[in-house]
């Protein structure tokens, strides 16, 4: 217990830190935030005119309210699960500032996580009920009753933690690179893309090849969106949520793990291109 209080009394104010600096940005966080909804919004019209050109009134297994519960969750869920470590990693290490948090006697991972941690708090108090909120009355006007199943909601924010811890030391991973090849910048850009793609984010996974959506399935990319969404929307039976979520806590071991062997590895050939 003792070890325990001493390990977030060491990590709290790297949590602080985090809050203060979404606040102090808060434009930033704003700009960010409306431009994601917008995303969101046009993916809705498209969908939307792929539907009305369609004879039939589902697609794939999904119907136009199912596909606007999928658009914003997903929307949601990606947001909460974002996780911009491999940028800060990747700048410090350009400008030569990593070196002072390699002196602290503190994890260098856990200090990035409990910072993201911080701005993470408001987001979920500012975005999270009243994103909900709104798909739950959506799904009530057009579908007559209220569809929330409460076990589904609860295992969704577990799945959704579990996402958010994947894509945090996915992109500490990928931070690391910055190590070797000195610049993420370009490579950030096609790792998004394809990240939105892989997990779901983009289209769902169900709309794919049968054998290509199988093998995603059982990439990590999944894990960071599709398996909460799906676990949302009730997709899945209880033993299928047991089974993705394991998988999600597999692939989250195996992410601390490639973290701490590119870490091993990067510390021999450091060089500080700011410092």
């Amino acid at each position: 217990m003792r070890r325990i209080k001493r390990f977030f009394r060491t990590y709290r104010p790297f949590t602080r830190a985090g809050m203060q600096e979404l606040v102090a940005y808060r434009a930033n966080f704003i700009c960010f935030f409306i431009g994601e909804i917008l995303s969101a919004f046009i993916m809705y019209f498209v969908w939307k005119a792929v539907f009305l050109s369609s004879d039939s009134k589902t697609f794939m297994g999904f119907t136009m309210e199912d596909m606007v519960v999928y658009l914003f969750i997903s929307f949601l869920t990606g947001y909460l699960t974002y996780s911009d470590g491999a940028f800060t990693v990747g700048e410090e290490i350009v400008d030569g500032s990593i070196a002072m948090r390699m002196i602290r006697p503190a994890s260098f991972e856990m200090c990035f996580l409990f910072q993201e941690l911080g701005s993470r708090i408001i987001s979920i108090t500012l975005i999270f009920v009243p994103m909900v909120a709104g798909v739950e009355i959506y799904r009530y006007i057009t579908m007559g009753a209220f569809r929330l199943n409460l076990m589904c909601f609860g295992f969704y924010i577990l799945s959704t933690m579990l996402a958010y811890m994947i894509s945090f030391y996915f992109n500490v991973c990928y931070g690391f690179m910055a190590f070797f090849f000195k610049n993420l910048w370009g490579t950030s850009l096609i790792k998004e893309v394809l990240v939105s793609f892989l997990s779901g984010g983009t289209i769902p996974l169900a709309f794919l090849p049968t054998g290509l959506a199988t093998v995603l399935n059982f990439l990590p990319f999944a894990s960071l969106s599709y398996t909460p969404v799906m676990i949302y929307m009730g997709m899945y039976s209880v033993p299928e949520i047991l089974w993705r979520m394991g998988l999600q806590v597999f692939w989250l071991f195996v992410m601390i793990g490639v973290s701490k062997l590119i870490w091993n590895s990067a510390m021999k050939h450091l060089s500080i291109q700011g410092g």
